[in-house]
């Protein structure tokens, strides 16, 4: 087990990962978009429809994932997720409505569960528990660098291709190669699961893993109001395709470039301490939202927002990987990744509500006075399960 001594192994599955993000890259800025102007979505909650069935569907999927892997093994988990993407171009191609978006994002959803948490099990079981933080901060860092750049390019190429040819011409290429590299390149790594446990690696932590879920619930449940709601919210201040596509583009290339360091900083410093500050910064970040109106204060909100995520989402998985025992794992990441993922179907129903009836400006200040609700809990709850160890 490491790092440096899988290292190719390690990259491999890096790259294959940078496929899964920027499959669902290419949507992030251009489908509610898409939703609006060819399809005459005029209802949030309608509109958001597409990230309850995405969110639902990757949720179940990140559960069965964490079962499927420690059952059938890792790599036909990962290929069997980029299957379920390959229909996705074709659908938005020939979709008369907007229920065969709905359709494409259920397998989306299920592809992205399957084929990323995967990835996310192959990795930590490569490198052993010294490195699992930096491990974390490199694969999401690959992934949602990627998700930012397949947002950017999607936005630039609706330009010239239109806003439903720029996203199925993008996520064909993008699921052909990682199917290949998957198919042909990456081998399983259970077997490493038994040399840990056999090694004896160290106690576990003492670590409450709901209050992990429950932070990671709603970290994606903001994510989710931010993924819907943003785009068209930019459209409608006439902000141009390029400049709403470095706005949607920044906040996830941020939040993926952000964790090579956080992930780092997990292993060596305390995970509580840096999801607690990253849940607080996202709501801060959140509250001033409605008030911003020029594209330099939207580009300040996506780094900040960006920042504040990057803190926590290494921190989520390692901290779940520290508290279980190498043969338990891929079950707890998947569990975990269940409740993380959730986050995106109930953010996207109570923002749409909230949008509906209550305004813009109501939406954005209770959804951030909520992540800081759920930061500081993380804090006081995790505090209290070190005392009790230490009793």
């Amino acid at each position: 087990m490491g790092l440096r001594e899988n290292a190719w192994a390690f990259s491999l599955l890096v790259i294959v990962n940078a496929f899964v993000g920027a499959m669902v890259g290419v949507e992030r800025s251009v489908l509610s978009v898409l939703a609006v102007e060819e399809f005459a979505v005029d209802s949030t909650l309608l509109l958001l429809l597409f990230i309850v069935f995405f969110g639902i569907s990757k949720a179940v999927a990140n559960y069965l994932a964490g079962r499927g892997a420690q059952r059938y093994g890792r790599k036909n988990i990962l290929i069997a997720g980029w299957i379920l993407a390959l229909p996705i171009p074709a659908l938005i191609y020939l979709a008369p409505s907007w229920n065969w978006i709905l359709a494409a994002q259920i397998l989306l959803g299920l592809s992205q569960g399957l084929a990323w948490s995967s990835t996310v099990i192959m990795k930590i079981d490569l490198v052993g528990p010294k490195k699992r933080g930096a491990a974390m901060g490199i694969n999401e860092s690959a992934g949602y660098l990627a998700v930012g750049v397949a947002a950017f390019a999607a936005a630039h190429y609706s330009e010239t291709l239109g806003y439903r040819m720029a996203p199925v011409v993008l996520s064909s290429i993008f699921a052909f190669f990682g199917l290949m590299l998957s198919l042909f390149a990456v081998r399983d790594t259970t077997a490493f699961t038994r040399l840990e446990q056999s090694h004896n690696a160290g106690p576990l932590q003492r670590i409450n893993r709901r209050v992990i879920e429950q932070a990671g619930l709603i970290n994606n449940l903001n994510d989710g109001l931010v993924w819907g709601v943003l785009p068209v919210l930019l459209l409608n201040l006439n902000f141009s395709e390029d400049q709403w596509g470095w706005v949607t583009g920044l906040y996830p290339a941020v939040w993926g470039i952000g964790q090579l360091a956080t992930g780092r900083w997990g292993d060596r410093l305390s995970k509580r301490l840096l999801i607690t500050i990253g849940m607080v910064l996202q709501g801060m970040v959140l509250f001033a939202g409605p008030w911003l109106t020029s594209v330099e204060a939207w580009l300040a909100f996506s780094v900040l927002l960006g920042a504040g995520t990057a803190l926590v989402y290494p921190n989520f998985l390692a901290g779940i990987a520290d508290a279980v025992s190498p043969e338990e794992r891929a079950g707890a990441v998947g569990r975990f990744r269940f409740f993380r993922d959730m986050g995106y179907p109930v953010g996207a129903v109570v923002s749409g509500l909230m949008m509906d009836f209550l305004g813009l400006h109501w939406t954005f200040m209770s959804i951030g006075a909520l992540t800081v609700l759920s930061g500081c809990l993380v804090w006081v709850a995790w505090h209290r399960a070190v005392e009790r160890e230490m009793q």
